[in-house]
């Protein structure tokens, strides 16, 4: 690693695989059947099971706060204690939070305009209008910590965790933080899924007891939806050292483009100076869906060529905007090291935009 290179050191999650520290276990899961609302018939996602947050991070309280800022906030615990990061002999103004998501705190927004539906302008919820607003999860974890360094919210849709890892180093390498705790996360609404499936998005792993179809494969027939959130420390490996912290990834580059086009080029971009020889790994964002696939399986074929081993853990995860940290953890959870050096993650969406990130392995 260079000096001063952004580096992932410590991880956090709250994902389909439970809330956890560190990486993710080896291992398949399958679609949960939706019970948090009604449904005409079986309908299924990758759902996070619910916990009880002071269970896993003792003593925080979360009474009032929405689910994303609650996974948040549990997230962001765990990736401090895995980074062995003591926040009380930290100047705590030199810590930044940055946050990635595709629609915020979407309950509270629900509930807000369906209230407002239900009882005219004059009778809505008022408590409910500032929770959700969708820097609220990002507030909510500087203010429980204690952190009080720049406090960043970015929606960017398909790749919005993505961004929050470009926006990240960026205050690292300007010198505007020393250290960044990079959130990114959704929840899935009752809302969101029914848009998905009136606009015939959703695979029929949603609707019966069959595995949910593996991205790039020839039977796939579109995404699952998912939920989660993720949490990573960044700062740079010679800070980690001095407290024997462990070294996951070092950043790169990393893009973002609305250019449909641009994919082949973006990518070629990422990987900055190395050569196709360095990738050891490349982490697709495919969910299922004939168009995305369509158009990943291309820039890889241009960029890449055949030979870098590929993952697409949106089989294991599902759909949502914001997961592209939490794939980037999932491949360096699941991928078989070797001596290549360099890992490559990829977003898209089918409307065009598209972000291409690399890492040095740590």
């Amino acid at each position: 690693m260079n000096q001063g290179q952004p580096c992932i050191t410590g991880v956090g999650s709250v994902s389909p695989f439970g809330p956890l520290k560190g990486l993710l276990p080896r291992k398949d899961i399958q679609p949960r059947a939706i019970a948090a609302w009604p449904t005409d018939g079986l309908r299924r996602a990758f759902l996070v099971e619910p916990f009880r947050p002071a269970e896993v991070v003792p003593g925080l309280k979360t009474r009032r706060l929405d689910r994303l800022s609650v996974w948040c906030l549990v997230a962001a615990s765990l990736a401090i204690e895995d980074a062995r990061l003591n926040l009380a002999v930290e100047d705590r103004s030199r810590v930044a939070v940055v946050l990635g998501t595709g629609f915020g705190c979407i309950e509270l927004a629900e509930g807000f305009f369906q209230s407002m539906a239900a009882n005219g302008y004059a009778h809505a919820d008022p408590i409910s209008f500032p929770e959700s607003l969708a820097n609220s999860p990002a507030s909510h974890v500087a203010r429980v910590l204690g952190i009080r360094g720049p406090n960043i919210t970015l929606t960017h849709k398909h790749v919005s965790g993505e961004q929050a890892i470009i926006q990240a180093s960026a205050l690292l390498r300007s010198g505007q933080a020393d250290v960044a705790i990079v959130l990114a996360g959704d929840v899935l609404t009752r809302t969101m899924y029914e848009w998905f499936e009136a606009a015939s998005l959703l695979s029929q792993a949603c609707f019966r007891e069959v595995p949910a179809p593996a991205p790039f494969s020839a039977d796939r027939d579109g995404f699952v939806p998912g939920e989660g959130a993720t949490a990573v420390v960044m700062e740079s490996a010679e800070r980690a050292g001095k407290r024997g912290a462990k070294v996951y990834a070092g950043f790169q580059s990393g893009f973002v483009t609305s250019d449909s086009k641009a994919g082949v080029s973006l990518a070629r971009r990422a990987l900055g100076s190395s050569s196709l020889d360095d990738i050891g790994l490349i982490v697709a964002s495919a969910n299922g869906s004939r168009v995305l696939d369509s158009v990943e399986q291309t820039v890889i074929r241009e960029a890449f060529g055949a030979g870098p081993p590929v993952i697409a853990p949106k089989a294991s995860l599902g759909e949502c905007d914001s997961n592209g940290l939490l794939r980037l953890i999932a491949g360096l959870s699941w991928s078989e090291r070797s001596t290549h050096s360099l890992a490559i993650l990829l977003g898209g969406a089918p409307t065009g935009v598209c972000a291409a990130l690399s890492f040095e392995l740590g």
